[in-house]
């Protein structure tokens, strides 16, 4: 008796660890985009579904083996004759059963060869393998999806950092602009301007800041995250940069793409349904074998005082001879199925081979547009702090430094965008390039 609450405070200890491992596996607050993918992966619907359906392929397949091994069936029979069947016999109706009978019957079914279950065992491994490819599919794509709305947020929450430091400058040149006009140094027009600058980047910083709750929602949806959870993104902007690179030599292998892996699968498969309609022109042959205990007895509490068994043994045989031309219509279409998965595939072969080049050609533009815009982030911000101090001196006026500020803020929101373009063609070229990992 002392041993109980012992064994039950381990558990209550092991269920406890259990749940709170599982709560912070379901709670992922401050994410890495890693862990947005992990999580992701882990969670998704789509990719539970697919796990789920490679479950259900997996027992179909068995189910269809199963058929391989002995069948052992059973069956029992107890009835009362108010009744029994009469025969005439020399003119003089005779009874041919007694007023009770029961009978047990057991019997053994060993295919030997049938073309079904010969199919089930030559597809299994495609069939399992067409599951699997089929989740690394969907796998892939939410990596890729994940980490274009994860860079989106990013950059999005960059953009409204960017306004924000805008913001905090035009609101310090709107009062040094004030200030000059009270000394009688500058008309109200300066200051006048800095407000209508001022005003355009407030709301311009609201716009871009409202978007990024539909944006959580969006990645969270894609990570299969529960919506109510709070959840933030973390990444080095340093890092981010150097993500955007990679190398441009790599050449297009078909056998990289999903696709085209499943599309090998599916022509394998087909070639094997040919296989079978070819099989159509041969026997099935099974073993056969059943006991057959009966008993009878006109008092049924004797019934089975006395059995009268019979058995056999014996080699089962079904030869189809004639189905109206059924097995040449089968072959001719599967032949025609092959026929057309090798279309597919021929298709699929040029179909990779632009994207391959479209995503290249996209990539470059890409990495172009983004050195050109760090070039000219660089250059406006050297402009605007020169201009900056040429009107603090007196030498330029207001509407120059107005200029050289819209002039930053549209190098520093656009080189955010070309980041963002960047990454996501970087996305798009590893996955026509078959090496987006997972």
């Amino acid at each position: 008796m002392s041993k109980h609450p012992i064994v039950f405070l381990l558990l209550y200890f092991f269920a406890s660890s259990a749940q709170a491992q599982q709560q912070r596996d379901s709670i992922l607050t401050d994410a890495s985009l890693e862990e947005c993918i992990q999580y992701a992966l882990n969670h998704q619907p789509g990719i539970k579904q697919s796990l789920l359906d490679e479950r259900i392929v997996n027992a179909n397949v068995k189910s269809r083996l199963a058929d391989w091994y002995p069948q052992i069936n059973f069956d029992y029979t107890l009835q009362h004759y108010f009744k029994t069947p009469v025969t005439v016999i020399n003119g003089a109706p005779v009874s041919t059963a007694a007023e009770n009978f029961s009978t047990a019957y057991f019997s053994v079914n060993q295919n030997i060869f049938n073309r079904d279950v010969l199919l089930a065992n030559r597809t299994a491994a495609d069939v399992l393998q067409q599951s699997r490819q089929r989740t690394i599919s969907n796998k892939i794509d939410a990596v890729v999806e994940v980490s274009r709305a994860f860079y989106d947020i990013l950059l999005t929450e960059r953009q409204v950092q960017v306004l924000d430091e805008n913001i905090v400058r035009l609101r310090r040149s709107l009062q040094d602009a004030y200030n000059q006009y009270q000394g009688g140094i500058v008309d109200k027009t300066d200051y006048k301007r800095a407000q209508i600058a001022l005003n355009n980047t407030i709301a311009e910083r609201k716009r871009i800041a409202e978007t990024i709750e539909a944006k959580f929602v969006n990645l969270k949806q894609l990570m299969g995250y529960p919506v109510q959870n709070r959840l933030t993104v973390l990444y080095d902007s340093l890092q981010m940069e150097r993500d955007a690179s990679m190398d441009t030599l790599q050449q297009i292998s078909l056998n990289n793409r999903i696709e085209f892996q499943l599309l090998q699968t599916e022509r394998n498969l087909l070639q094997s349904e040919l296989r079978y309609e070819h099989w159509g022109y041969l026997p099935s042959i099974s073993a056969v074998g059943t006991y057959n205990p009966s008993f009878q007895n006109d008092r049924f509490s004797s019934l089975y005082s006395n059995a009268y068994p019979s058995s056999f043994i014996g080699l089962q045989l079904s030869v189809p001879i004639f189905q109206g031309g059924k097995r040449k219509y089968n072959i001719r279409n599967a032949e025609l199925q092959i026929q057309r998965v090798q279309l597919d595939i021929d298709q699929f072969t040029l179909q990779a081979n632009t994207q391959y080049a479209q995503a290249l050609a996209t990539y470059k533009g890409n990495i172009a547009q983004l050195n050109a815009l760090r070039e000219n982030l660089d250059l406006a911000t050297d402009v605007y702090n020169t201009l900056q101090l040429q009107y603090n001196s007196g030498i330029k006026s207001y509407l120059d430094v107005i200029i050289a500020e819209t002039d930053l803020r549209e190098a520093q929101l656009n080189y955010l965008n070309a980041l963002f373009a960047a990454l996501s063609s970087k996305l798009d070229f590893e996955k026509a390039l078959g090496t987006v990992k997972y």
